[in-house]
C-alpha cells in the first residue's frame, strides 16, 4: 500500500465541496457519468486511428446501487488510468487562495467545478469515502485502487482487475442516502444522461408477469445514443422529427414546425427547435428548450443564452462552445453565446420566411397557434421584427390572411381619413362586437380580427412604426362616421338645456357600481341608425388591456374603472319622442328652478366681476358661496325631476338596457328587470 497527500495548499477543499456545492449536489452523477463516457469515447478514437488494436467489446457505462453496502458505482470499459495518471489528474489539484476562492464562488457551484476542474471531486458532496478501481488500456498496465475518505490523505493499492476501464465507488454518507434509491438515481440519469453517446445502463428492464413486476435479463438502457439532432437533416424524415418531439415531450401536442440547426463555423452548434402549439398562458410554456454540451444536459433555463422570445420554443440546443459548468452571468456575457443567440434568431426568421414562401397555405392554417410566438418576437427583438415584417400575417373577420403590405394595399384610400391617415379597423371579439362590425362592413370597410393575447401590444408597435401615419381603432370605439372621419359630421341641433335634461334622464338608468364610468354624448346620425348605443374610448381601453399583461407603470390605468360613452342619436324618432315627453312632463316642474339658477348665476357673475378669488372681500366670498349652494340645490331638484320621469318611462330604461345588453354589460338583477319589462311590453 502507498499513502500520500493530495496536492493542495489548504485542507479546506473538502469542506468547500461539501458546503458550497450542496445546493447543486445532484450534479455529481452527471460529472462522473460524463467522465466515464469521455473515457469510452477516447478509447473509440484510439481504436479508429490504430493506437489501440484490442477488441472494443461492449462499450457501455453501468451505474449500480447497493443499499446494503451503501455504495453507488459508476463503471466503464474505457481507457482506464495508470497509477501515474491518477497521480497527475486526481492527486494534483491546482487549488490555492482558499479564502478568496470561498468569497468569489460561494454562491455558484457550477463555477467551482468548471473553473477548477473538480468534476471528479463533486463525488465528495455525497460521499464519506470514494474509491477509484482502474486499469489502463495500455499493454502491461497493472490495476490500481485509489481510496480517499474526504481528507487530503489517500491510499494506493495494486489489485487484480481482469478488464480495462474504471469503477468509481461512492460510499454515500448519511445525509444523502436518497442517492441509493432506485427512483432517485433513475430520475437523475434520465435528466442529465438521456442523450449521451454511449449506452448508460441502470439495472435490468422490467416486465409484468403473473400480476407483478419482475426483472428480465435485458439491460435497462437509460439513453438514446443517437438523438435526432446529432444526425444530418438529409437522413431524417418528417416522422423522425415528430417522433423525437414525443421523446422530449411525451404528453405534448404535435409541434407546428421545426428548425434543424447544424453549424460548424464560426462555432459549433447543433439542435432541433420546435414551434409548439401555444394560444394562451405562454408564460408557463417557457423553459422547454434543453441546453446540452456534447450531449450532456446542462440546463433547461436558457434565458440569456437565447433571446427572450425564443424561450417560447421547445427542443434541444447542443454546443461544445458553451462550457458545461459555468455561471449564468458568464453565459450571458460570453461572446460565443451571443453569436449563437444571434445565429438562432436568424435561423428562426429564415425558416419562417421559407415556410411562408413555399407553404403559405399551411402557415395560414396554423397561424392562430403560431402568431403569439411571432408577435412576441417582434415586440422583444428588433432584428427579428425587421425580418418578420415580410411574413407576419393579419387575419380579417372573413378568415382571409394578408401580409402588412398586402393589407395596406387592400384597404388603400378607402380607409384613409380626411387628414390622409390610414385607419385599421379591428375587433377583439367578432360575436360580441357584431353590430359594430356590420356597421363598418355596410360602409365598405374591412375589419381585422385581433383576438390574440399580445395583439394590443402588437398593434401599438405597428402604430409607432408608422410614425403617426396609421392608427388602429376597434370598431366599437366611436360612431361609424367618426371611426374613419371623412369630413365634418352633422351638428347636433339640441339646445344646451335639452342636452342637460336628456343627460340627467339617461344617466339615471345607467349602472353606478364604481366599476364602470359612463358619459352621455350626442350625435346627429341617420334616423335609421340605432337610437342609443355604447362606445368605448380606444386609448383608455387599450391602456387598461396593456396594463393587464404589462403591469409596472401601467398599473395606474388598470386600477381605473372601465370608461364608456352612451351615444344618443338625436335624429332618431324614439329620442325625439322621449324629448317631447320629457319637456311635456317636466317643463313646468323644472322651469322655476331654471329661472332661479339663471338669476343666481347672473348675480354671481356680477359679484365676482373680473377679480381673482383672492382679491374678493370676505363678505362677497360668503355671498358667492351662498349662491353656489343655492344653484347646486336647484340643480339637484331638477335632476330629481328628470330621474323621476326616467323611472316611469319604459322607453328610456329599455333603450339603455338594450345598449348595455348588446355589449354584454347587463347582468344580475338589472338583467332580470330588463327581461320582466320586456315581457310586459309584448
Amino acid at each position: 500500500m502507498q499513502k500520500g497527500n493530495i496536492g493542495v495548499t489548504t485542507n479546506d477543499i473538502f469542506p468547500i465541496i461539501k458546503k458550497f456545492l450542496y445546493s447543486d449536489h445532484e450534479i455529481f452523477l452527471r460529472e462522473l457519468v460524463s467522465n466515464a463516457v469521455d473515457a469510452t469515447q477516447k478509447l473509440k478514437t484510439l481504436s479508429s486511428v490504430g493506437e489501440y488494436k484490442g477488441e472494443l467489446g461492449d462499450l457501455k457505462v453501468e451505474v449500480k446501487t447497493d443499499a446494503k453496502a451503501g455504495t453507488l458505482t459508476i463503471s466503464d470499459r474505457g481507457i482506464g488510468m495508470t497509477q501515474e495518471e491518477i497521480d497527475k489528474y486526481i492527486n494534483r489539484i491546482a487549488f490555492s487562495g482558499a479564502e478568496e476562492f470561498l468569497e468569489k464562488y460561494k454562491n455558484d457551484a457550477n463555477a467551482i467545478i468548471g473553473h477548477f476542474g473538480l468534476g471528479f471531486y463533486s463525488a465528495f458532496m455525497v460521499s464519506k469515502k470514494v474509491e477509484i478501481i482502474t486499469k489502463s488500456y495500455k499493454d502491461g498496465s497493472k490495476a490500481v485502487k485509489w481510496s480517499c475518505d474526504g481528507s487530503p490523505e489517500y491510499t494506493f493499492d495494486e489489485i487484480d482487475k481482469a478488464d480495462r476501464g474504471t469503477d468509481i465507488v461512492l460510499y454515500i454518507d448519511d445525509e444523502n442516502k436518497d442517492f441509493l434509491e432506485e427512483g432517485k438515481v433513475k430520475g437523475l440519469l434520465t435528466k442529465y444522461c438521456k442523450f449521451l453517446p454511449v449506452p448508460i445502463v441502470f439495472g435490468k428492464e422490467k416486465e409484468w408477469k403473473d400480476g407483478k413486476e419482475v426483472e428480465t435479463d435485458k439491460d435497462n438502457v437509460i439513453n438514446n445514443t443517437q438523438p435526432a439532432w446529432t444526425r444530418k437533416p438529409a437522413e431524417l424524415k418528417e416522422e423522425d422529427y415528430k417522433s423525437f418531439y414525443k421523446e422530449l415531450y411525451p404528453y405534448g401536442d404535435d409541434p407546428l414546425f421545426y428548425i434543424h440547426l447544424n453549424v460548424d463555423y464560426p462555432f459549433n452548434l447543433t439542435g432541433i427547435l420546435y414551434f409548439p402549439k401555444i394560444k394562451n398562458n405562454f408564460e408557463i410554456q417557457k423553459n422547454k428548450i434543453q441546453l446540452y454540451c456534447n450531449q450532456v444536459f446542462v440546463t433547461d433555463s436558457v434565458e440569456g443564452i437565447v433571446p427572450e422570445f425564443l424561450t417560447l420554443l421547445h427542443g434541444v440546443i447542443d454546443s461544445p462552445d458553451i462550457p458545461l459548468n459555468v455561471s449564468r452571468s458568464y453565459l450571458q456575457s460570453d461572446s460565443n453565446v451571443k453569436k449563437i443567440s444571434n445565429h438562432i434568431t436568424k435561423k428562426v426568421a429564415d425558416r419562417l420566411q421559407e415556410i411562408f414562401n413555399s407553404q403559405r397555405a399551411e402557415l395560414e392554417n396554423k397561424w392562430d397557434d403560431l402568431k403569439i410566438f411571432i408577435e412576441y418576437g417582434m415586440l422583444t427583438d428588433e432584428k427579428f421584427s425587421e425580418r418578420a415584417e415580410k411574413f407576419v400575417l393579419l387575419k380579417n373577420i372573413d378568415g382571409k390572411f394578408y401580409t402588412l403590405d398586402e393589407y395596406k394595399t387592400l384597404i388603400g384610400e378607402n380607409h384613409k381619413d380626411k387628414d390622409g391617415n390610414l385607419v385599421y379597423l379591428y375587433t377583439t371579439n367578432a360575436e360580441e362586437q357584431h353590430q359594430y362590425i356590420q356597421a363598418a362592413k355596410d360602409k365598405g370597410y374591412d375589419v381585422l380580427l385581433m383576438d390574440g393575447q399580445l395583439d394590443v401590444h402588437f398593434i401599438s408597435k405597428l402604430e409607432q412604426k408608422s410614425e403617426g401615419k396609421a392608427r388602429f381603432t376597434r370598431v366599437d370605439a366611436d360612431v361609424i362616421d367618426k371611426l374613419i372621419q371623412k369630413g365634418d359630421n352633422k351638428s347636433v341641433t339640441l339646445t344646451t338645456e335639452q342636452q342637460d335634461a336628456l343627460t340627467s334622464v339617461f344617466s339615471s338608468q345607467l349602472p353606478s357600481d364604481g366599476k364602470m364610468n359612463f358619459i352621455v354624448t350626442y350625435e346627429n346620425m341617420d334616423a335609421n341608425s340605432q337610437p342609443v348605443f355604447i362606445t368605448q374610448n380606444e386609448f383608455m381601453r387599450r391602456m387598461k388591456e396593456m396594463s393587464a399583461t404589462q403591469g409596472g407603470g401601467m398599473n395606474f390605468y388598470g386600477e381605473m374603472p372601465d370608461s364608456f360613452n352612451l351615444v344618443v342619436n338625436t335624429a332618431h324618432p324614439l329620442i325625439e319622442k322621449i324629448l317631447k315627453e320629457e319637456e311635456s312632463e317636466c317643463g313646468d316642474k323644472v322651469a322655476p328652478f331654471a329661472l332661479d339658477i339663471t338669476s343666481w348665476e347672473k348675480k354671481r357673475a356680477d359679484l365676482k366681476g373680473d377679480k381673482k378669488e383672492s382679491d374678493l372681500a370676505e363678505a362677497v366670498k360668503d355671498e358667492i358661496k351662498d349662491l353656489d349652494n343655492k344653484i347646486s340645490e336647484a340643480k339637484k331638484q331638477q335632476k330629481s325631476i328628470f330621474e323621476g320621469f326616467a323611472k316611469e318611462s319604459k322607453e328610456v330604461g329599455q333603450l339603455v338596457d338594450l345598449a348595455l345588453l348588446s355589449n354584454n354589460l347587463l347582468k344580475g338583477e338589472a338583467l332580470s328587470r330588463f327581461i320582466k319589462r320586456s315581457m310586459s311590453l309584448l
